[in-house]
C-alpha cells in the first residue's frame, strides 16, 4: 500500500499524501468487495470441476467456452434468471439477510490479510483475533437461515451447522495459538515476517489441525453434514433460490479462499518468496503472484480430500473434534509453550528444533492416549458379548 501511494504522489504532484491514501484504500475496498468475489467464484468453481472430474475419471466442464472456461459465468446467468421465491411463513427479514451475512463474513476476512509486501487493508496489532470473530458471523448467518426459513429440515441442518462450527473454531483458534507463540504477536504482518521457517515444517501437527479444521468449518466433504442431502435436503438454505442461493454459493468459495489464505500466512510464509519486496512493484507483484499460487495449493488439497473421502456420520464427526482435535490442540499449545521457555533455546536453529520437537512430542502422546482408550473400549466390548453369552 505504502508503495503504491508513494507512486501516485510522486506521479501526480498535486496530490496529497491524504487523498492519496483515501483514494487507494477505497479501490482496494472496492475490489474486495465486487471484483474478487467474482473472480474467485469463477476460477475455483472451474478448477474444482476439473479436479473433481480428474479424480473420478470424467471430462469435466467442456461445453460453455474454449475447454469450459466459461462455465461460472453460464451458472451465474441460471442463477440469475431462476425464480427468487420466499417462504411464506418465513421471517422475510432474517431471511434476506442472512445469504448477505454470509458473504460478507468471509469477505472481512481480506481486511486484515498481506496479499503482497505491504498490500493489507488494516494491520491491525491483534490481527488473529480479528480473524477469529469474523469467523463466528458464519455461524450466525446459517442459523439466521435455517431459523427464519419456517422449514423442519433447514433447522435441522442449522443446528447441525452450529455444532459443527462451533466443535471445529476450538481446534482453529488452539492452533492459531500455537503459531502466535512461535511468532510472538498477533499481527499477521510480523507472523508473516517471522517465517525465515516456514511454520507448516516447523509446527507440522498445529499446521495439520488448522487444516482439517478449516475443511470442516467450511462445510465441505467429507464433512459436510450440515448440508447431508440424503438427510436434510440440502440444510439450513433448503429454501433458498435464485441469487440468495448465490450469495451462499459465493460465500462458501470466498471463505475457501479466506481460509486458504489465512493457512498461508500463518504457515507458509504468505507473500514470502525470492525477490518478493516492498521496494517496487515487480517486488509487489511477485509476492502477490507468491500468495495466490500457495493459497491455491491449499484449495487444490482441500478439493482433493473432497474427491476421495466419503462423508462421515455426525456423531463421529463431532466426537473427533471435541475427542482428539481439542485435547491434541491443548498438548500442542503446552508443548510449544514449554519448548519455548527452555533456557537451552537462545538461536533461531535450536527455537525451531525445539518447536519441531514440540509437535513430535505432542502427536505421540496424542498417539499413546488414543492407543490406550481404544484397548479400553475394545476390552469393555469383548467383557459386553462374554456377558451377553
Amino acid at each position: 500500500m505504502e508503495a503504491l501511494i508513494r507512486w501516485l504522489v510522486d506521479t501526480f504532484p498535486p496530490l496529497s499524501e491524504a487523498l492519496a491514501r483515501l483514494i487507494v484504500y477505497v479501490l482496494y475496498s472496492g475490489v474486495l468487495a465486487f471484483v474478487a468475489p467474482v473472480l474467485i467464484v469463477v476460477a475455483y468453481t472451474y478448477m474444482e470441476r476439473k479436479v473433481l472430474a480428474r479424480i473420478q475419471d470424467r471430462v469435466g466442464p467442456n461445453r460453455a467456452g474454449p475447454l469450459g472456461v466459461l462455465q461460472g459465468f453460464a451458472d451465474a446467468v441460471k442463477m440469475l434468471t431462476k425464480e427468487d421465491v420466499t417462504p411464506a411463513c418465513a421471517d422475510r427479514v432474517v431471511f434476506n439477510l442472512a445469504p448477505v451475512l454470509a458473504t460478507v463474513a468471509a469477505i472481512l476476512v481480506f481486511a486484515v490479510l498481506p496479499v503482497a509486501p505491504g498490500v493489507i487493508g488494516a494491520d491491525l496489532q491483534a490481527g488473529v483475533l480479528y480473524v477469529v470473530a469474523i469467523g463466528a458471523l458464519g455461524e450466525v448467518a446459517a442459523l439466521m437461515a435455517g431459523w427464519s426459513s419456517d422449514n423442519k429440515f433447514a433447522l435441522l441442518g442449522a443446528f447441525r451447522a452450529v455444532a459443527q462450527l462451533i466443535a471445529y473454531e476450538i481446534p482453529i483458534v488452539l492452533a492459531i495459538l500455537a503459531v502466535v507463540l512461535a511468532a510472538g504477536s498477533m499481527q499477521l504482518g510480523a507472523i508473516v515476517a517471522a517465517q525465515d521457517i516456514p511454520f507448516a515444517l516447523v509446527l507440522p501437527v498445529a499446521f495439520l489441525v488448522l487444516l482439517v479444521a478449516s475443511i470442516a468449518e467450511i462445510g465441505r466433504s467429507p464433512f459436510d453434514l450440515l448440508e447431508a442431502e440424503s438427510e436434510i435436503v440440502a440444510g439450513y438454505h433448503v429454501e433458498y433460490s435464485g441469487m440468495k442461493f448465490a450469495f451462499f454459493f459465493i460465500g462458501e468459495y470466498m471463505h475457501l479462499f479466506a481460509s486458504a489464505g489465512v493457512i498461508t500466512t500463518l504457515f507458509l510464509g504468505g507473500w514470502r518468496g525470492p525477490l518478493a519486496s516492498s521496494d517496487s512493484l515487480l517486488g509487489v507483484l511477485l509476492g502477490f503472484i507468491y500468495f495466490v499460487v500457495k493459497t491455491t495449493a491449499v484449495i487444490w488439497i482441500m478439493m482433493w480430500v473432497r474427491g476421495t473421502l466419503f462423508r462421515i456420520r455426525i456423531d463421529h464427526l463431532l466426537d473427533f473434534a471435541w475427542k482428539f482435535l481439542v485435547p491434541l490442540g491443548l498438548i500442542l499449545v503446552v508443548a510449544v509453550a514449554v519448548a519455548l521457555k527452555l533456557p537451552a533455546v537462545n538461536s533461531p536453529a535450536l527455537r525451531w528444533i525445539a518447536l519441531l520437537g514440540a509437535n513430535v512430542i505432542a502427536a505421540l502422546l496424542m498417539m499413546i492416549v488414543i492407543s490406550l482408550l481404544a484397548r479400553r473400549s475394545r476390552s469393555a466390548a469383548l467383557r459386553a458379548v462374554a456377558g451377553a453369552d
